[in-house]
């Protein structure tokens, strides 16, 4: 453990449990829709606000090559090139096209070192395709062979794959337990792995799709979870009732089994993927996004924590779980982890969920020291933030969070755009 830290600490400057009085890496993301009109097109801007954002006090950029449509931002051989992508308009959403056809990565990993910066891709994963009331996009669309590979959810229609549904705006998600999905992210990670100059890696949405748990009921999975319970299931789907959000009951022992399961699919997977960057380059941090509300991730399929964390004891939400449960923890698997403490502005101060403060020492509890983290909010989506008058604040929060995290992340770089906080923001 205390090698991996150290060797993180030199690669990506982010060391689990460091000193409060020692400062972490300061991330910002750029996400490609909201991001797409500035940099789509335009090598000049992406070198403009590199030097602009190291300004700033950042110090890490995680450039996202690959929205939920699937098709990308970088080299590869597997996944089509991203023409066009979804942003919002005062008409509603709409796709943007790129006409440009310089390698986007490539220009952020060379103007970003430039300017002094650390450039970290970030790779959407259960993900394949887009609809919206501008049409559908994306390689699940294009591509009616790779139909088994989209996930199924529970609906009050039954078993839906995601390809059927014709109102729910946003990603359409693939399956988790589909080994030939796993074999491709695991070879689109690899072409990532393989640039010239990149210094880490964090995957996005590796989970089940939108925090249901009407998520995951493929007859693939079927099949496996038939094998992980040892006789077939007497029901299926598990949740009988569709519109499950929330667990509203104690889970019977079939239902614990289920969500042991999605979560034991997902660190199977996360461990795969750590091995497959590494076995291309060995130096190359792999990381992992996760929102820090760990009290509902088990809708997700997730379970981020140090697989040492005694969650029943710990955690009121968590009473049912297993050590079998305990076990799909993965924090231990990755070599850093980004949390998210999404929260209304005025909720910077606390103990507990629902406040950046909270978020972030119940991080450091839940992860165990068994990898490095940094968390930060979302400052343009979340209550109080839309208004575009927080700048100010934001190094508040900078410091509130780096008491407890390894690091500060900051969601996302086009509020900044927005609300012009480049010269207010100063870390």
């Amino acid at each position: 453990m205390k090698a991996k830290i150290l060797l993180l600490a030199a690669m990506l400057g982010l060391a689990a449990c460091s000193k409060p009085e020692e400062k972490g890496p300061r991330i910002v993301w750029i996400e490609v829709g909201a991001n797409f009109n500035r940099y789509g097109n335009s090598e000049e801007n992406i070198a403009l606000d590199c030097r602009r954002i190291a300004d700033m006090g950042f110090t890490h950029v995680v450039v996202e090559v690959r929205p939920t449509s699937g098709n990308v931002l970088f080299k590869s051989a597997l996944a089509p090139a991203l023409t066009e992508v979804a942003g919002w308009t005062p008409e509603g959403l709409r796709y943007r096209p790129r006409t440009a056809d310089f390698d986007y990565l490539r220009a952020f990993i060379d103007s970003g070192h430039k300017a002094g910066l650390k450039v970290i891709a970030g790779i959407n994963m259960m993900v394949g395709g887009f609809r919206c009331e501008a049409g559908k996009r994306g390689m699940l669309y294009d591509r009616p062979e790779l139909r088994d590979w989209a996930a199924v959810d529970h609906s009050s229609r039954g078993l839906v794959n995601h390809l059927d549904d014709e109102t729910t705006v946003g990603g359409r998600f693939l399956d988790p337990a589909n080994g030939e999905v796993q074999e491709f992210l695991l070879r689109l990670l690899q072409e990532l792995a393989a640039y010239d100059g990149l210094d880490g890696i964090v995957m996005d949405r590796c989970r089940y799709d939108d925090y249901a748990l009407d998520a995951g009921y493929t007859e693939t999975a079927r099949e496996q979870f038939a094998r992980y319970i040892g006789h077939q299931p007497e029901r299926w789907p598990v949740f009988s009732e569709p519109g499950h959000i929330f667990l509203d009951k104690e889970p019977d022992s079939l239902e614990v089994r289920w969500l042991t399961f999605r979560c034991k699919v997902i660190h199977d997977f996360v461990g795969r993927c750590v091995a497959a960057v590494h076995g291309v380059r060995k130096d190359l941090p792999v990381g992992v996004y996760v929102g820090a509300w760990f009290s509902e991730y088990y809708r997700s399929g997730v379970n981020w924590t140090s697989p040492r964390y005694n969650i029943a004891q710990e955690e009121p939400t968590y009473r049912w779980a297993t050590k079998e449960y305990r076990e799909t923890g993965f924090a231990d698997l990755v070599d850093f982890m980004l949390l998210g403490t999404y929260c209304p502005a005025a909720n910077v101060y606390g103990t507990t969920e629902k406040t950046m403060e909270g978020y972030a020492r119940l991080g450091r509890k839940r992860l165990c020291g068994d990898v490095p983290f940094a968390a930060g909010p979302d400052i343009g989506n979340e209550k109080g933030f839309e208004t575009g008058d927080k700048g100010a604040l934001v190094p508040e929060i900078a410091g509130v969070i780096e008491k407890e995290a390894d690091g500060f992340f900051l969601f996302d770089l086009c509020h900044i755009r927005m609300f012009d906080y480049w010269d207010q923001i100063k870390l």
